[in-house]
């Protein structure tokens, strides 16, 4: 049987390595294609929670909107968390809290970066 469907679906036609360039180039457009999908599908469930706003919490929106449209469970996932990120946003705009209660500084109350401490700490005690 399988040599039946080597007449009609020989491998040379479809070879499956590709050189190291164009296997980067699919992954970038592929990355690319995902992220419009992802985004598109947190567009359309921001307009569920708009739309069904009074009849529905958000939540649930989201849920009826990830059922009804059948996505996928990895990308359902990556949409509702960027759907409630966008809705924090709105409802819940840290930044421009943060930068009231500080007075517009913002910077110096941040925690200072110690990326390479760690690194010098273990050069000396190896000396």
């Amino acid at each position: 049987m399988r040599n039946f469907f080597r007449g009609w679906f020989p491998e040379t036609l479809f070879s499956r390595k590709l050189d190291p360039g164009a296997e980067r180039r699919l992954r970038l457009a592929q990355a690319r294609a995902e992220e419009g999908i992802i985004r598109a599908h947190v567009d359309n469930a921001l307009m569920f929670v708009d739309t069904l706003a009074e009849d529905m919490a958000f939540d649930r929106a989201i849920d009826t909107y990830i059922r009804e449209m059948g996505v996928p469970e990895p990308l359902a996932s990556v949409v509702v968390t960027r759907t409630l990120v966008v809705l924090g946003q709105d409802l819940v705009p840290y930044r421009r809290r943060a930068r009231e209660s500080d007075g517009g500084g913002g910077d110096d109350s941040r925690p200072r970066l110690r990326l390479n401490e760690a690194a010098e700490n273990r050069r000396m005690r190896r000396a």
